[in-house]
């Protein structure tokens, strides 16, 4: 693969994905009894934005900077934020956390992770950070593999998250619907949180139009635009189709997506949508 999400750590993308993470995390712990959370593509858990890669995008100003700067947030946007200053407290922010730092940060004692990683050195850095905590437990392999092999936990509860790196689109979409397939056979109650790029509309339809007809009981859909559909060749916008979503959650999105559109629109062409595609 040659996608390096360093390069991009901290963009509106992540503000997104972020966001939903944790407030589906924090939705799990309302209940005592213990939650599994498996992240299909982890990369290496904590990213520099004093890098030579970050600096050369910069995409962290026009994302969570932006967020750290506001004020007047609604609760699940004050919760990423927090989140973030636990990681980098410092002015300038200089280090950016990913989801395998956030489930680590948002777990309780008895609730475990399951990081998958295919790259060699990003599993290596995976391993040396969590290295002394049990709950921590990363894999070398292929996330969507990982999907038949480690699934259903023991625990009942808990979320699945993809997040690839889309290199090729359709091939990728296809390898996602497989993959929801065969954790909806073995683990039917989990959440499903899938994360995809906005280039245009085209290219996401056939993938939100089976969403329609998947095996969960309920599929929405979060989406945040940060400039019109017009091009092919750069991301305009993203989402997270939540399959299974917590209860309650769909509030909490209602609230902070208009301010995400704001806040990370480009000349004032940010938009957002929150869609039940499926609601049994």
């Amino acid at each position: 693969m040659n996608y390096r999400h360093r390069f991009h750590a901290g963009n509106f993308a992540d503000v997104l994905k972020h966001t939903i993470l944790l407030g589906v995390l924090d939705a799990l712990k309302r209940k005592p009894a213990p939650f599994a959370y498996l992240d299909t593509h982890a990369g290496s858990g904590v990213y520099a934005l004093d890098s030579e890669a970050a600096r050369k995008t910069s995409e962290f100003r026009a994302g969570v900077l932006r967020v750290l700067d506001a004020g007047d947030l609604p609760p699940l946007l004050r919760r990423y934020v927090e989140a973030v200053r636990a990681c980098d407290a410092g002015t300038p922010l200089t280090r950016y956390p990913g989801s395998p730092w956030l489930a680590w940060y948002a777990l309780r004692t008895q609730d475990r992770a399951l990081l998958c990683e295919l790259l060699p050195a990003e599993a290596v850095v995976l391993r040396s950070q969590f290295a002394d905590d049990a709950r921590m437990h990363v894999h070398q392999r292929d996330g969507y593999a990982a999907l038949a092999a480690l699934l259903p936990p023991p625990e009942k509860r808990g979320l699945v998250l993809i997040d690839p790196p889309y290199e090729a689109q359709e091939d990728e979409f296809r390898s996602i619907r497989h993959g929801l397939e065969q954790a909806l056979t073995r683990w039917p109650q989990a959440t499903c949180a899938v994360w995809y790029p906005i280039k245009l509309a085209r290219t996401r339809e056939p993938f939100l139009r089976w969403l329609r007809t998947c095996a969960a009981q309920q599929v929405l859909v979060a989406e945040l635009a940060v400039r019109a559909e017009n091009s092919p060749l750069r991301m305009n916008g993203c989402g997270v189709a939540l399959l299974n979503p917590p209860w309650k959650l769909d509030q909490a999105l209602s609230a902070a997506l208009p301010v995400l559109a704001r806040l990370l629109g480009e000349d004032g062409q940010g938009d957002s949508r929150l869609q039940w595609l499926k609601r049994e």
